[in-house]
């Protein structure tokens, strides 16, 4: 006998819902990896001139490698052109942002220069607090998004020990890990530099969930006056 009650439509609403997401995320793989690589070739000589640019400011490598934390918490190593001096220790960047959970600080988490970041930065180089500014340094990750480590809009990519500090403190932070890293996102257009660390952390955690074609439309659309008015945009 068929079952005419309506017992069967909450599956079939997920199974819909499910078919929604991967149709999505293919979609939003194959315009990862088209804007990504279109990218790459239009910006290569702005590419090459800032790398001879951050190669003539302090001895070292053009790029900074680092490794961070991706979609279901997969490490991967992210490119970025080098806005520090060679070898500086990162201790202070760990400590102040221990202090932020511990503290449960609401106060925002950075001054200028971006997200869970130092104000004044002795390890940043002239020519990198520019690039920091300017946003430039993050160019490179155009290519972890032609990788598939990251796509244009996501969350925040994360740093390993930084994760093992805030679990505890905030059950939202596993949520940031269900979507790709993003160059941009919506904690980085809904204030960056102006944002309390639980207002960015819940910001990447309601992207995950709420991710769609036009929510990254709106992002994107958004992010160049955000990144024109500064790093507290």
């Amino acid at each position: 006998m068929i079952d005419l009650s309506g017992s069967h439509r909450p599956s079939r609403r997920r199974h819909q819902w499910s078919t929604s997401r991967l149709g999505y995320e293919a979609a939003k793989r194959a315009v990862d990896l088209l804007v990504s690589l279109a990218a790459i070739v239009v910006l290569a000589p702005l590419l090459a001139g800032l790398c001879l640019l951050t190669l003539w400011s302090s001895p070292g490598p053009a790029l900074f490698r680092q490794e961070r934390l991706g979609r279901r918490m997969r490490p991967f190593t992210m490119l970025k052109l080098r806005t520090m001096y060679t070898d500086s220790s990162d201790r202070a960047h760990r400590e102040y942002v221990e202090s932020l959970v511990v503290s449960g600080d609401e106060r925002p988490v950075t001054g200028r220069h971006g997200l869970l970041k130092l104000t004044e930065d002795p390890r940043i180089t002239p020519v990198g607090a520019w690039l920091r500014r300017t946003s430039l340094d993050e160019l490179p990750q155009l290519f972890n998004v032609l990788r598939g480590d990251m796509s244009l809009v996501g969350p925040r990519p994360v740093l390993p020990w930084e994760a093992e500090m805030w679990p505890a403190a905030y059950p939202a932070y596993s949520r940031r890990f269900e979507a790709k890293p993003g160059m941009t996102g919506l904690w980085q257009v809904s204030g960056r530099g102006l944002l309390s660390a639980q207002e960015s952390i819940d910001l990447d955690a309601e992207y995950a969930q709420r991710r769609s074609f036009t929510l990254d439309l709106v992002i994107l659309a958004r992010t160049l006056p955000s990144l024109l008015r500064g790093g507290a945009a």
